[in-house]
């Protein structure tokens, strides 16, 4: 099983984003999808970065694709997508509408925000040329089951959820921007202060959600390291790792012992918890009555 690490979902310095590609370049990892996911407002900070970092993690001998952003809207994000296909690198799909800038017959891979959830949509996109796609997070393990069985009957890379803050939805409206009293437009970036998305709470005080933007995330971490034997033998042949501000490497390299055998279930999920102390872990999506649950030790009750 390969291990694979999404896109940034968060807006980090110019500095901190090239750090994290190259720190990747010599993790235990396979395959790196970059780019901007999530607001296209943030992509000229790094732009420029781009050809460097994927020009790196090539050297190094990883696989490399480019995402389109979730969610495309206005004329320049529509030219953003259309110069995706230029820049001679596999494209990650994580808004429909991308595949129509793609030169017929060009392959692609789909990213998880794509709401692949029955085979029908596997064969078509197989047909329109994907090689490779990862599922959504909120799948069950039944969904993944049969969604692996097909994927190996069309020949196609299923890739699954493995770790981090699972992307819910996206809106065309910046929660950031609302949150300090701005418009979308005047944002001012607000984002940037949250490493690792702002945290929304209920009335009672409990962890609810998480805000990144105009993207609504998890409060808890996605993890499974519990279901790794389980995925493999549903079909699923890579996990995605998404970026996150603490311990990042020490988490590829902890999924890298336990897909190698070398690190136990119970202990890796003790190393993760204690990479941040604030860090709710679950698997509910795939185990569960509610996404939330944990089926590790201290599960919510």
């Amino acid at each position: 099983m390969e291990l694979t690490v999404g896109p940034n979902q968060f807006f980090w310095t110019a500095d901190r984003w090239s750090e994290l590609y190259s720190d990747l370049a010599k993790a235990p990892v396979d395959r790196v999808s970059l780019g901007e996911l999530v607001c296209s407002k943030r992509l000229p900070f790094y732009h420029d970065r781009i050809p460097e970092a994927v020009a790196t993690l090539q050297e190094a001998g990883k696989d490399v694709a480019l995402t389109s952003l979730a969610l495309v809207t206005l004329k320049r994000e529509r030219k953003l997508t259309a110069e995706l296909a230029e820049m001679g690198v596999e494209v990650e799909i994580n808004d429909l509408t991308a595949i129509s800038y793609l030169p017929e017959g060009t392959a692609f891979s789909v990213g998880p925000l794509v709401n692949v959830y029955n085979e029908g949509t596997l064969d078509w996109l197989a047909r329109r040329g994907a090689t490779r796609i990862c599922l959504p997070p909120e799948l069950p393990l039944a969904s993944v089951q049969a969604l692996g069985a097909k994927g190996a009957e069309l020949g196609l890379v299923i890739e699954a959820w493995g770790h981090g803050r699972l992307p819910l939805a996206i809106s065309g409206r910046c929660y950031h921007a609302r949150r300090h009293g701005r418009t979308k437009d005047n944002c001012q970036f607000a984002c940037e202060e949250d490493l690792d998305g702002l945290d929304v709470r209920t009335m009672e005080d409990k962890p609810f959600l998480t805000m990144n933007g105009v993207q609504t995330l998890s409060d808890s971490y996605a993890c499974t390291v519990h279901q790794i034997d389980i995925l493999r033998d549903a079909g699923v042949t890579a996990l995605r790792l998404s970026p996150q501000s603490n311990g990042f490497l020490r988490l590829c390299a902890i999924y890298a012992q336990v897909l190698a055998g070398e690190m136990m279930p119970d202990m890796a999920a003790q190393e993760i918890s204690e990479l941040d102390a604030n860090t709710r872990l679950s698997d509910g999506f795939l185990t569960g009555a509610r996404g939330v649950d944990w089926s590790g030790d201290g599960a919510l009750a």
